[in-house]
């Protein structure tokens, strides 16, 4: 059985699958637990496909048969949080009995997703992510619409510790431009969710296809991004609000940028302590 998870496996090949497989794919991805537990018969039935579908699906992704892929579900369900479901199911009645409080809801959607974060995470593949980062010549990051400020963010914290990271456009500069040059020595973060930028999906192709190190994050397998992707972060966003949260992708960058300082020794405790000198300098923060 692979070590990825079922949708890490789904994500990098989504896009080359038939649209019945992704119909199937997609059954899969909203009712794990279903499928985890109940007979292939019962699951073609609730999906209106038929259950060679289900086992076409499971080979196209690389699994040796469904029940393969039925074990693997299992595994994941198990090591989920109790509570992260506990949590969806309160929310759930909580909004069929017309509770008004938005407050709670929102937060508690937060906190589950962050609970789902913690239990999803592959903590190996997180790491080795970490060091393709750190050993990289140079790291660019590109967001769009709602992801611009996310990218930003991310691209601001690693700037106190490295001088090779910047946004691959920013201010209105060309995307092209900051594109140019990049190489299988260069990585390239990708932050993007529904509705996707059209120049966070290009911008993913191009890296790909220079050689580059490519990190998507996203909330969705359907991100056309992910297959460009060398590594793929997907994380939960259920929300009651209108717009997609960015709570976990915020606590992801804050992670990612937490395991670089830890491992990037005195350069950049001292690139910090000059930053934060030349901050006082510039009267850039404000020193009482």
């Amino acid at each position: 059985m692979s070590d990825l998870s079922f949708e890490q496996q789904l994500s990098g090949k989504y896009a080359t699958l038939s649209a019945k497989l992704k119909e199937a794919a997609d059954f899969v991805v909203s009712n794990p637990v279903d499928v985890a537990t109940r007979s292939l018969r019962t699951i073609s039935k609730d999906a209106k496909l038929a259950p060679a579908t289900f086992s076409r699906m499971s080979s196209a992704l690389g699994f040796t048969s469904y029940e393969e892929l039925r074990d693997l579900l299992r595994l994941e369900i198990q090591h989920r949080p109790g509570s992260f479901s506990r949590g969806v199911e309160a929310l759930q009645q909580s909004h069929d009995e017309g509770d008004p409080d938005f407050i709670a809801l929102h937060t508690n959607a937060c906190a589950s997703n962050l609970q789902a974060l913690t239990g999803q995470i592959d903590k190996t593949r997180l790491d080795a992510c970490v060091d393709q980062l750190y050993q990289a010549r140079r790291v660019l990051v590109t967001g769009a619409l709602g992801s611009t400020g996310v990218a930003e963010y991310l691209t601001y914290m690693a700037n106190f510790l490295f001088d090779n990271w910047a946004m691959a456009s920013r201010m209105g500069a060309s995307l092209a431009s900051g594109l140019v040059g990049l190489s299988t020595n260069d990585a390239l973060i990708v932050i993007t969710k529904p509705p996707f930028a059209s120049k966070s999906i290009n911008a993913a192709k191009e890296a790909f296809d220079a050689g580059a190190y490519v990190v998507v994050i996203t909330d969705t397998h359907t991100c056309p991004a992910l297959a460009y992707a060398t590594d793929s972060f997907i994380v939960p966003t259920q929300s009651p609000h209108f717009f997609s949260s960015y709570t976990t992708t915020l606590v992801l960058c804050e992670i990612l940028i937490g395991k670089l300082a830890a491992i990037s020794g005195t350069s950049a405790r001292h690139r910090i302590a000059e930053v934060e000198n030349k901050n006082r300098r510039l009267s850039e923060v404000w020193d009482g």
